[in-house]
């Protein structure tokens, strides 16, 4: 038996990821959003209004970083979700984060999280889908490889977003293996 709780897409869970990009001044801008996904293999979709001063910086410097937000700075992760860099100026300094200049585009990389892309834009359509990103770069701080060199997910304390009780959730234990499990049954 199932019941109906609402109406409306509840995809479940949504990565939490912090958009950086330059203001025209070149002070850092960061916002937080769950509407996102990978788009073909080299590319990611933001699906982002066209309200936001992120994607005024994006449609003018035609590029973005990306960082998956972490445990360890919910707090900060949050706070650039709910306040508008076009009402607090400074809305980045009061998070105490770290930004670098990307290598491979021309966007701040968020140097306090264990995944980063840097992103050029492609695509802005914000009828149909938003704005998709090609990933010039993705790096992983070395302290979440495992000894092969592989990306250890556990380590990293990636958060997910909840759409329906508004929550964070770490995202890590490993239960299966993926084109394999399925083998079983076949």
């Amino acid at each position: 038996m199932r019941k109906d709780i609402r109406n409306g897409a509840a995809i479940f869970p949504m990565p939490v990821i912090l958009i950086a990009t330059y203001n025209e001044d070149g002070t850092v801008d960061v916002m937080n959003a769950a509407w996102c996904t990978a788009y073909d293999m080299a590319q990611v979709q933001l699906n982002i209004s066209e309200s936001h001063l992120t994607t005024k910086n994006i449609r003018r410097t035609r590029s973005f970083s990306i960082a998956l937000a972490d445990v360890n700075h919910i707090v900060e992760a949050d706070y650039v979700g709910i306040v508008s860099g076009e009402k607090v100026k400074d809305k980045f300094e009061k998070t105490g984060l770290t930004a670098s200049k990307g290598q491979m585009v021309n966007a701040p990389v968020l140097e306090d999280f264990p995944v980063i892309m840097e992103c050029e834009l492609v695509d802005a359509d914000f009828l149909e889908y938003g704005v998709i990103g090609e990933v010039k770069r993705l790096a992983v701080k070395e302290e979440y490889l495992d000894k092969d060199g592989k990306v250890d997910v556990a380590k990293l304390g990636i958060i997910a977003y909840d759409p329906i009780n508004h929550g964070y959730h770490v995202v890590g234990e490993k239960v299966g293996q993926a084109f394999s499990d399925g083998r079983k049954i076949k």
